[in-house]
């Protein structure tokens, strides 16, 4: 790897790590350049893992010798002191390490899908700690893909790769067409359409459980306003968590996970 010492903040060097506020970067569906920020030794070493190719990495000097050992030797790597991470990026730089990596080219849906017998479907999901968790759920409980709708918050968005914990990289993902198109895929699959919803004569989700779909992908809604009638529409269930205690629902990315345990080989 090179190293090269940066000490202001404003330098060229580092345009691609300026400003990354959480803020700024939620008004954008896809960062510009075709880019996206890994944090942490641990998420770099795994977008690595995955085949994913950085264009540079910023780290404080204490935390040098965590990058050292993943980096090609010509791996631009910018030192940097606190002071300047922080006011570089707009908050405090804790896990040590941000890498600027090129984003690999989505493979097809018929690809991703092709020997998938469970698969997680987010529509219209713009809460990147959602997008990140049920990431996380997908590989933990064993789903085999995961796809998101168009207007799905960015899966490689630096919060949503950080909630993952790196498991992004791991469980494979593409983008959908609408629906019009997205339903005909699937079922081309064989793959059993389930949106998780709360509807009148919805199937209670042990019931659908034991019925053993052999290919399913479950829809996930937004936390609020929940799944679309074009995603109702396309579904051939309609499948609800049971709840007591006068709550109608959890929160999407817990919801996942009940339902992906429910549902796992």
């Amino acid at each position: 790897m090179r190293v090269i010492p940066v000490g202001d903040p404003q330098d060229p060097l580092l345009r691609d790590y300026r400003d990354l506020t959480d803020i700024a970067l939620r008004r954008v569906l896809e960062p510009e350049g075709g880019l996206y920020i890994a944090e942490s030794a641990k998420v770099i070493a795994r977008a690595l893992a995955a085949g994913h190719r950085p264009r540079s990495v910023l780290v404080q000097g204490k935390w040098l010798a965590d990058v050292e050992p993943l980096l090609a030797d010509d791996t631009p790597v910018f030192v940097v002191a606190p002071e300047v991470a922080e006011a570089l990026t707009g908050y405090a730089v804790h896990r040590g390490a941000l890498a600027a990596m090129h984003r690999p080219p989505l493979p097809s849906v018929a690809d991703i899908v092709a020997d998938a017998r469970l698969v997680v479907v987010l529509e219209d999901m713009v809460d990147h700690t959602n997008v990140g968790a049920i990431f996380r759920a997908a590989a933990g409980l064993g789903a085999d893909a995961v796809l998101v709708t168009p207007r799905c918050a960015d899966p490689l968005y630096r919060r949503s790769v950080r909630v993952s914990m790196g498991t992004v990289f791991q469980v494979p993902w593409t983008r959908l067409p609408d629906w019009g198109q997205a339903r005909d895929i699937l079922h081309a699959a064989d793959l059993h359409i389930a949106a998780l919803a709360l509807a009148d004569g919805a199937v209670p989700l042990d019931e659908f459980a034991a019925a053993a779909h052999e290919r399913v992908a479950v829809v996930f809604g937004a936390e609020g306003d929940g799944l679309t009638s074009r995603a109702l529409e396309a579904a051939d269930s309609i499948v609800t968590i049971p709840m007591a205690g006068g709550v109608d629902s959890l929160n999407v990315a817990a919801a996942s996970a009940v339902a992906l345990w429910a549902l796992r080989r």
